[in-house]
This record gives C-alpha cells, sequence and structure tokens, in this order.
C-alpha cells in the first residue's frame, strides 16, 4: 500500500468521485501519477488545480485537466450500459486489487461485485488452444468453482473463454482490456452477457474504448492483481499469458503451470515456467494444495446447477473456445438457426473443408489425443469427420496411434 501523508479515504461524496474520474482521465495521467499526485496534493481536487502548473514545469505548455463534462458523460454512458463505478477503498472494490501499489483508482463494474469478495484464482492460456489445453482448462474451473473459488480471466478466445464458461454457474469475474461495455473478441458476445448477468465484468477503462494492444498489459496486472495465483494452462514462449505470469510473481502472487509435450509450441511457455519454479498442475487438486493455508473458499454460491438450467441463449463452446448459440450436435460452421437433421451429413464445399481441417490440426498436438474425444470437441458429425481426417493422414499432417489415438506430425 502508499503511505500518504495524511491516512487515506476513499472519494466520500460524489464530487469527490467526479474529481477521482477527472484526474485519471486527464492527459498524461497514468495510475502511478494519479496515486503520485493524491499523496502531494492530499485529494484529487487540489491535483486537478495543481495539474497545469505542473504540466508546466514539466514542459507542457497550455495543459488543460479532463473536462468535467467529459466524465459526466462516461457516467452516464456507464449507468446507461448498468455499469457501477467503484473506486479503491469502497466496500465493493476487490480487497486483493486494493492492495497493489498500482491499484486502478476506478473500476467500471456490470454484474455482482460479491464475486470479487470470493478467493480467487486466474486461468489464462492460449487462445489458439489444443482440444486438451481447453478440456484442462474446463476441468479446472470447475473444479475451482466447487471448492468455492471465483475464476478469473481476460474473455479472450480459447481457454480464457473455456474457463470462463465452465465456471459461470459458479461465478467468474472477466477482466476486459477495453471498456467493460465494449466485447472483445465479438463471438464471445453471448459469454459476455452470461457473464454480466451471473458473474462480473470489470475494466479500469472508461466506457466504449475500444481496446487497443497497449490495453492488453494493463489488463493482465489486473488479473494476476485480483488472484491468490495465476495458472497457466497453455502459453508460447512469446505471449501475453507469460507477461500475466510474470507480473504475478512480481505482485507477490503463486503461479503455476500445467506442463505439455516438448514439441507443441503451444507448450513452451508453460514448460519454461515449470523448469524456472512455477507449480507443476495435474488437476484442480494441485491447484488447492498450492493456495492451502492462503485462502479461505466458502462453498460456492450459487451452487452449480445442471447444464439444462443454464442461460436461455443455450451457451455452449465452438471447436475455437469461443461460445455460441445452439445445443450439441450443431456442425460448428452451422449458423443459429440453420440447417441441421438431414442436413448434417451434406458434402461441405471447398472452403468448408478447408476450415474443418485447420480446426482439426489447431485441436491436435504431438501429444496423442482420442478420436472420439477430437470428434466431441470439434461438435461435428462423426461422419463428417472421418474422411477427413483419413485425408489429413494421407497428406502426412496428422498421425494415428494404437487404441484410436491420434496426433498432429511435427
Amino acid at each position: 500500500m502508499f503511505s500518504y501523508p495524511t491516512p487515506f479515504t476513499p472519494p466520500t461524496t460524489e464530487d469527490d468521485r467526479l474529481s477521482w474520474l477527472r484526474l485519471i482521465r486527464s492527459r498524461r495521467v497514468g495510475v502511478v501519477t494519479f496515486w503520485r499526485l493524491l499523496e502531494e496534493y492530499g485529494s484529487a481536487r487540489a491535483a486537478l488545480l495543481a495539474l497545469p502548473e505542473v504540466a508546466k514545469t514539466a514542459g507542457v505548455a497550455d495543459y488543460t485537466p479532463c473536462p468535467e463534462g467529459v466524465v459526466l458523460a462516461e457516467i452516464k454512458a456507464g449507468h446507461a450500459a448498468g455499469a457501477r463505478l467503484l473506486c479503491r477503498g469502497e466496500p465493493a472494490y476487490p480487497q486483493a486489487l486494493a492492495e497493489l501499489a498500482d491499484a486502478p483508482p476506478v473500476l467500471w463494474a456490470l454484474g455482482d461485485p460479491a464475486h470479487a469478495a470470493r478467493p480467487m484464482v486466474a486461468l489464462v492460456g492460449a487462445r489458439n488452444a489444443s482440444s486438451l489445453g481447453l478440456r484442462m482448462a474446463r476441468k479446472l474451473a470447475e473444479g475451482l468453482g466447487e471448492a468455492g473459488i471465483t475464476v478469473v480471466s481476460g474473455l479472450a478466445r480459447g481457454i480464457d473463454a473455456a474457463a470462463h464458461l465452465a465456471a459461470l454457474p459458479t461465478g467468474t469475474v472477466a477482466v476486459m482490456a477495453g471498456g467493460v461495455d465494449v466485447i472483445y473478441p465479438a463471438e464471445n458476445a453471448d459469454l459476455a452477457r452470461g457473464i454480466a448477468d451471473k458473474g462480473l465484468r470489470l475494466s479500469e477503462q472508461p466506457i466504449a474504448l475500444e481496446a487497443l494492444a497497449r490495453h492488453f498489459p494493463l489488463r493482465n496486472r489486473i488479473i494476476s492483481g485480483l488472484a491468490s495465483a495465476v495458472v497457466v494452462v497453455e502459453a508460447a514462449a512469446r505471449s501475453g499469458s507469460l507477461i500475466t505470469a510474470k507480473t504475478a510473481l512480481d505482485q507477490g502472487r503463486e503461479v503455476l503451470a500445467v506442463p505439455g509435450h516438448p514439441f507443441d509450441g503451444r507448450a513452451s511457455g508453460c514448460n519454461l515456467l515449470l523448469r524456472d519454479g512455477a507449480t507443476l498442475v495435474r488437476g484442480v487438486d494441485d491447484v488447492l494444495e498450492a493456495l492451502a493455508g492462503k485462502v479461505h473458499a466458502a462453498p460456492a454460491s450459487p451452487p452449480r446447477r445442471p447444464a439444462a438450467d443454464l442461460p436461455a441463449e443455450g451457451l455452449r463452446a465452438a471447436p475455437d473456445g469461443t461460445l455460441v448459440q445452439g445445443g450439441p450436435g450443431r456442425a460448428a460452421d452451422t449458423p443459429a438457426g440453420g440447417p441441421t437433421g438431414s442436413m448434417a451429413g451434406a458434402p461441405r464445399p471447398r472452403a468448408g473443408i478447408r476450415a474443418l481441417h485447420q480446426e482439426i490440426l489447431d485441436r491436435l498436438g504431438p501429444a496423442p489425443l482420442a478420436e472420439d474425444q477430437l470428434i466431441r470437441d470439434l461438435d461435428v458429425p462423426p461422419a463428417a469427420v472421418a474422411p477427413e481426417l483419413v485425408a489429413l493422414e494421407l497428406d502426412g499432417r496428422i498421425l494415428r496411434h494404437p487404441g484410436g489415438l491420434l496426433s498432429r506430425a511435427v
């Protein structure tokens, strides 16, 4: 925590909250500068009055803090989106995050902040996750939820989406890189709505802001800052997940990783973390053991509901780990309301076959996977998959192993 000349107190009036938001939205004022100014001037209002002179001293002429009208418009837009503004130090602001030196001064919250009051574990990993990686993410998220732990992730494709979906019945928090009302990627819109309804979405960025590349590392520090531990399920050696893991170490959080095949690039980052001392994860028990004595999980609330009681949208995981509408059995490339039944086995156009080939290759890695599990993960009729597996085998791109196992040729 920062040490202030006078005891730190959160904003107590709407004028105070408005000043906080104006200060953090002012040009060239980042999180660290915000807290330094607050420490030096005692209040956000005083800091705003001093900013033009501070900027002039730094060589920036004609500096004007963020106008009041701009933040009033942001507050109005946030309320219209159903979001709530949380200031650091307020009861609803996540306590674990508040303890960081670079804690966001304000967060927009969409959903129930109570989910961030429970013990939290972050699950992060590759966007182009393998079938085994997606299964592992789902199993970990389900087990953590049943143990009363909230799952935190970043609403990205692949591992993030699989973890959020599996934890949706017991509680999950999605940290957004852009505005809390801006869904990225767009295909996770159904999942995002489910999280707002049954979990919590958070962002430190202004309402309606489209995420830029520089926002994702900032988002990642919040993911790790919320959590007692970060579990990396799949990650390349140079990836955002490894940045999250490094940030977690800097924040004093536990870092855990799922091992992977040495020939699979999607596992190289996890294997590097394990080489450097991260805790190896074989299942949820390893995560709970690593957290023993550090968190006190309560039974999940609400209790896990059967799949039939999931949201009316009929969310399900698509082969790429994103969420789409529709029940089991729908072909992955069949849109909601599209042809099913007798049409499921109809010949695919060449573009559809190429897409299916890529989906198969994306789900396979050097470690063998059962063919029936691959077909379930693809959510494509077996009759449509079988000939394409043969084609890929003849092309030398996949290998068959005894016991009905398949792997990607390396």
